[in-house]
């Protein structure tokens, strides 16, 4: 048997390493611990090694501080143009305050899905269905706001709410397919009216370039006919009838030769005066050349 010394003394090492383990608490790197004395709240233990009274506190509840996912959650809500419309959310968040959420709230899953689910039909009754299928980024951006502000008393963090999907009821599904097809067939008989227009515009524009070149070729002709008779005005008024009867007799020689040039075996009418044009051609020539 030990003595009764030796008994006391084992007694007072075991309170004290009792009382040890009471007092240190190591808390997980993805953990707070919520401490109690007497039934209120103490303190809240972050990570690590952490003391605390022995036998008066007491660790109450020890909440993780991971990001969690709420379930999928599908939603009905009617938009603004009274189309009925089957929502399908989902929502992500942490505790960043566990002393608010373990004395505020009960269910805080259950709280945060009501919350979602309201503020997502409200959000959308103030939209027609095409906003809400076009616009679901704004959306989500709108509900992730107001699911913060309707929790931030239960110390709460929403990291990401998604509108995962926006379903119809199949008879609003085929009246979409409907104006869907609808809208298509506008756009091709618009495409194929503009295709027609170009076309009649590039014609009527080829057309009018085509004129523009005709004219102005017959301007250039004409602007070099008026410069052939005003050369021939002015060698008139120089020398007289003699110049003109000189260009008369030279136009003459020169059919006369292309009559001649022609190929193969033909006939060549010479004019009585022919050999007059030549002569007179000539002594012309040798006149102007004298003077």
């Amino acid at each position: 048997m030990f003595p009764s010394g030796s008994l006391v003394t084992l007694a007072i090492a075991g309170l004290i390493i009792l009382l040890i383990f009471k007092g240190v608490r190591i808390v997980p790197q993805s953990e707070k611990y919520v401490v109690e004395r007497f039934g209120r709240l103490r303190s809240v233990l972050g990570p690590g090694i952490n003391f605390i009274v022995p036998l008066i506190d007491i660790v109450a509840h020890k909440i993780s501080i991971l990001e969690r996912q709420l379930p999928n959650a599908m939603q009905d809500a009617i938009t603004s143009d009274n189309v009925l419309v089957k929502v399908e959310t989902s929502v992500f968040y942490r505790i960043i305050e566990p002393e608010k959420t373990v004395y505020r709230i009960r269910d805080v899953d259950a709280a945060i899905a009501t919350t979602v689910a309201g503020i997502v039909r409200a959000e959308i009754g103030k939209m027609e269905l095409d906003e809400v299928q076009s616009n679901r980024d704004q959306l989500i951006s709108t509900i992730k706001l107001a699911v913060e502000d309707a929790v931030d008393n239960w110390g709460i963090e929403v990291t990401r709410a998604e509108v995962l999907d926006v379903n119809l009821d199949e008879e609003t599904r085929r009246a979409m397919l409907q104006q869907l097809n609808a809208e298509r067939a506008r756009r091709a008989a618009v495409t194929e009216a503009e295709g027609a227009k170009r076309s009649v515009e590039l014609a009527a524009d080829a057309e009018l370039y085509s004129a523009e070149q005709i004219a102005k070729a017959r301007r250039i002709q004409a602007d070099a006919e008026a410069y052939a008779t005003s050369v021939v005005a002015e060698a008139i008024s120089a020398n007289g009838i003699e110049a003109a009867q000189y260009q008369v007799a030279l136009k003459q020689v020169e059919a006369l030769v292309a009559l001649g040039e022609g190929q193969g075996k033909q006939t060549v009418v010479v004019p009585a005066n022919a050999l007059d044009a030549f002569g007179d051609a000539f002594k012309l020539w040798n006149k102007g050349k004298g003077a």
